[in-house]
């Protein structure tokens, strides 16, 4: 079990999404794009998953996930390896239902300000058209990559 210092637990909580890897019933990799809904300095980080899809299917055959996000501005990422579980919507509660509501709200508040400011985006509001999670994904984090190249690091 891995400790998330209050750098790394910013740097995610700032992302618009991350890249969620699994592995297939062919063993192949696969990837998608998750919303962050809380993060936990213990080492645990739970993800908005809207579908019962790919990504659903291979955790309930094979848990081990990476988590990858990057800031290509700062050039600076991370690849958090771990062990993923899925919490039903009866497990979810109303403290992780507010964070997801708190989320989507933030996403596209950032969307119409981006829309004013003269930024062409999306022509509509996706996340008003995301249907209700009915589970998010609980990962315990076991090993933290920081990918930034060692000669650029900030000293």
């Amino acid at each position: 079990m891995q400790q998330f210092k209050d750098d790394l637990i910013s740097f995610f909580q700032n992302q618009g999404f991350v890249i969620v890897s699994t592995v297939d019933a062919q063993g192949m990799p696969h990837s998608s794009c998750k919303g962050i809904i809380k993060i936990v300095s213990s080492g645990q980080i739970y993800l908005l998953d809207l579908y019962h899809g790919n990504t659903y299917k291979n955790i309930m055959r094979n848990p081990k996930v990476s988590i990858t996000a990057v800031d290509e501005h700062k050039f600076k990422g991370y690849c958090l390896k771990g062990t993923a579980g899925v919490l039903e919507d009866k497990e979810l509660g109303s403290e992780l239902m507010k964070l997801w509501e708190d989320r989507i709200t933030g996403r596209l508040t950032q969307r119409l300000l981006k829309n004013i400011g003269g930024e062409k985006g999306h022509p509509r509001h996706p996340e008003v058209l995301l249907p209700e999670p009915k589970y998010l994904i609980a990962v315990q984090v076991e090993e933290i990559v920081d990918l930034t190249p060692h000669h650029i690091k900030e000293r």
